[in-house]
């Protein structure tokens, strides 16, 4: 029986959980806990790296109110922010990964993932791992390209709890990750879609800059001429900007990201919210077709998946549309907890690889005469 301690740190929490498995099953939580940071509190650091002593702190009081200790910890998983494009896998947490995020430029708390864990595997002589970290990019070189030159695509997905529900339908059907082919889409506040093919997610969407189907709060893809007409017609650069990543959306359409409250109104007649859940839904399914062109039709399964994915109707409507495609599964809600306690037992058991993480990334662009970068995956 292993015991695996898994951490996500956020702008204004930490989720902090501990696991037990035996290597075959799901892994069962005995704690699972969001431990919230008065504002006050967070208040006294200019910098997310400034945090990390009174993160540990916060975490070993939530851990110590119940009675867990860190020796009692087999293996320490953690949600890795700043590692830089890698590919996907499980990367042992070293000082070379310490030394990259904390050095990143980057100034929010996921940073704080691979030390917080690196300096508890120190303590009991543990491993820490980062599991399919989030800037995890294994896009193929043709996915890159865009009709504007110099704007290439990157990857910026759910790749955690992507993977995660990849992984847990190819054991459904009897095969693993690596030989199946998944059409995934995690459709929270923002919404990702990707081709997962033997393995790696060769084409996704941009959920961070701004491509794909629009998601609850998350603007997606947008005719590019009124978004320029707005800019420079005197938009103020953070409004746009918010629009893309925050407040556009179900949110910027009918006021709201909760899609229960959408479909209350649906109930009460508004035709207008009818409209916009059903482009959403439309919306994704289409890029789920397009992303079967992609896979050349050779499509295993399609895995729907993150909180929008609890609610039939939007299921329903994704099945309407792409069921001819593959088979549909639904797992609705976020197992990025899960998923990087899994991570953690396939280390220990042989189950995957555990790479050694070199700094150096999977891709840094194209040269001038644009033949790809020379660099490894």
């Amino acid at each position: 029986m292993y015991r695996i301690l898994t951490l996500s740190p956020g702008s204004t929490s930490t989720k902090v959980a501990v696991f037990e498995a035996d290597g075959t099953g799901t892994p069962q939580p005995i704690l699972k806990a969001n431990v919230r940071h008065a504002p006050e509190e967070l208040a006294r650091f200019d910098q997310a790296a400034e945090q990390l002593q009174y993160r540990i702190d916060t975490i070993m009081a939530e851990l110590g109110a119940v009675g867990i200790t860190l020796e009692s910890i087999d293996a320490f998983s953690g949600y890795c922010g700043g590692m830089g494009p890698t590919q996907g896998g499980i990367f042992a947490i070293d000082q070379t990964v310490c030394n990259r995020v904390l050095n990143c430029g980057m100034n929010h708390p996921a940073i704080l993932g691979a030390p917080i864990l690196h300096a508890f595997a120190q303590r009991v002589g543990k491993p820490a791992y980062a599991v399919n970290q989030p800037d995890t990019d294994e896009l193929a070189d043709v996915a890159r390209i865009t009709g504007y030159p110099g704007v290439y695509r990157k990857s910026h997905v759910h790749c955690l709890n992507q993977k995660e529900v990849a992984i847990r339908y190819a054991g459904e059907l009897g095969i693993s990750y690596e030989e199946g082919n998944f059409i995934v889409a995690h459709v929270g506040g923002g919404l990702s879609v990707a081709a997962h093919e033997h393995g790696r997610m060769i084409d996704a969407n941009d959920v961070l800059e701004g491509s794909g189907p629009f998601a609850p709060n998350r603007s997606g893809d947008v005719p590019l001429r009124p978004v320029v007409d707005l800019c420079y017609g005197g938009a103020d650069k953070r409004d746009v900007l918010n629009v893309v990543g925050k407040t556009g959306g179900l949110k910027g359409l009918v006021g709201t990201d909760d899609t229960l409250e959408i479909e209350r109104r649906i109930e009460a007649g508004d035709k207008w919210a009818h409209l916009c859940l059903d482009a959403m839904a439309y919306q994704t399914g289409k890029a789920i077709g397009a992303f079967a062109a992609v896979l050349k039709g050779m499509v295993d399964g399609i895995v729907l998946t993150g909180g929008v994915s609890n609610d039939e109707y939007f299921v329903d409507y994704i099945r309407e549309m792409c069921a001819w495609i593959a088979p549909i599964r639904a797992y609705g809600g976020d197992f990025e907890m899960e998923a990087l306690a899994a991570g953690a037992v396939r280390a220990l058991t042989g189950g995957e690889e555990v790479m050694t993480y070199t700094g150096k990334p999977s891709w840094i662009g194209f040269d001038l005469a644009g033949a790809p970068a020379d660099v490894e995956a």
